[in-house]
């Protein structure tokens, strides 16, 4: 009875997790012109459903295959599963799912539709689950003690790495900066067409997180189901407050697009270290993911002067970096259970962290490059000045709505 209880939890949990791709079609769309809307939702809608199928082939036996420390052997097309480890499948496959869709709101506005399939394919086949492997599935890092509960760096740091350096390949939007007469670049707002959508996204994502932090438990009767959805809240609440009183002291308002990513980032934050963490250094995580957040959206787009239009190399990339760093700093070792002292904890979670760094970096580096190079990557200036719903896809998301900008 035990057993089926805890199947139709996992696909309870399973169902909150796909319904995040939700989350961050709106989030994408809010956050996006008018003009670029159906592409937006398209990207989010297609990218799963391709990536889906890779993920079958492939990508499930990449990760969790029998392993060899570094890659999964066996189990392509999914052959040698028993009825009941489908539901495994379909929990993870929502997984590889999110970290595919992080990757869509950096990149949104001037990507070809078919390019960013391509990418997605490579994303969830390849990308994600070899380097799942190695800590889901007993590979090097988990043999070291690295500890990522639910995806922190597993899933959420990777799609963000990803996404910088595809953003950096991709390039800014048209407009986003410009050349003064004093040699000085001029950074231009392009504001999005609906923080009411971006809202609505953040709700929806803040609901599914119960699903991908909860149901990482993978038991319906494990006791520690109520301490993760303890700490998930509290975290998320605190990245928020934090978020809003830091844009509010540098810009004498509270800004409402960072404060809605500032609870993304306290959700990121505390997702590797659910039920090791109390509920009050939970808070501490989310606060300080929260002014994170702030800071390094300003410094990627004003510094680096890389264009990221929902900020999401900052909520998942570096607070993604955070969160697995927190482990070790507020952690409670006997819980974590990797033998290890506090000092040998913090090397092990860098050590995992800066890998799958790497691995983000070079593994988009020759996915984004490649399609980059077979010119497959950016729609051209025509189409990005009247909008890919229009030259991608022959639809207007909002009819009889002006949507021709010249920025």
């Amino acid at each position: 009875m035990e057993e089926y209880l805890t199947i139709i939890f996992i696909f309870f949990c399973a169902c909150l997790v796909f319904f995040m791709q939700a989350g961050f079609a709106m989030v994408e769309s809010g956050l996006s012109r008018a003009k670029n809307t159906a592409n937006v939702l398209m990207k989010n809608f297609m990218d799963f459903s391709v990536g889906s199928i890779m993920f079958f082939l492939i990508g499930w036996a990449f990760m969790f295959g029998s392993h060899n420390g570094f890659i999964g052997l066996d189990q392509f097309g999914l052959v040698g599963l028993s009825e009941h480890e489908y539901i495994q499948w379909f929990f993870q496959v929502v997984f590889a799912g999110a970290s595919a869709t992080i990757i869509s709101g950096s990149l949104a506005e001037r990507t070809r539709f078919s390019g960013y399939l391509i990418g997605s394919v490579f994303v969830m086949g390849f990308i994600y689950p070899i380097a799942g492997g190695w800590v889901w599935n007993g590979g090097w890092l988990a043999q070291m003690g690295f500890h990522d509960f639910a995806g922190s760096t597993v899933v959420h740091s990777l799609g963000g790495w990803i996404a910088l350096v595809a953003s950096m390949v991709l390039g800014p939007r048209r407009g986003k900066y410009s050349l003064q007469t004093n040699g000085k670049v001029k950074i231009n707002p392009i504001a999005g067409h609906s923080i009411p959508l971006a809202a609505l996204g953040t709700f929806i994502l803040w609901f599914g997180w119960y699903g991908f932090n909860v149901g990482s438990t993978l038991s319906a009767t494990d006791p520690r189901l109520a301490l993760v959805a303890t700490t998930t809240t509290l975290a998320a609440g605190g990245g928020a407050i934090a978020a809003m009183f830091t844009t509010w002291l540098m810009f004498k308002k509270p800004d409402t697009i960072l404060t809605l990513n500032g609870a993304l980032a306290g959700l990121v934050g505390i997702t590797a270290g659910t039920y090791v963490i109390h509920p009050g250094y939970s808070i501490v995580v989310g606060v300080i993911a929260g002014i994170l957040v702030v800071f390094s959206t300003l410094f990627i787009e004003r510094r680096l002067k890389i264009d990221d239009v929902v900020g999401a190399v900052s909520v998942h990339g570096v607070c993604g970096l955070w969160g697995t760093l927190a482990v070790a700093f507020f952690g409670d070792l006997e819980l974590i259970g990797s033998g290890l002292s506090r000092g040998q904890q913090i090397g092990v979670q860098s050590l995992g962290a800066g890998a799958y760094f790497v691995w983000a970096i070079l593994g988009g580096l020759i996915v984004y490059g490649s399609i980059k190079k077979l010119g497959l990557l950016r729609a051209n200036k025509h189409e990005e000045l009247m909008g890919l719903d229009i030259t991608e896809h022959g639809n207007e998301s909002y009819s009889g709505f002006q949507v021709f900008s010249n920025t």
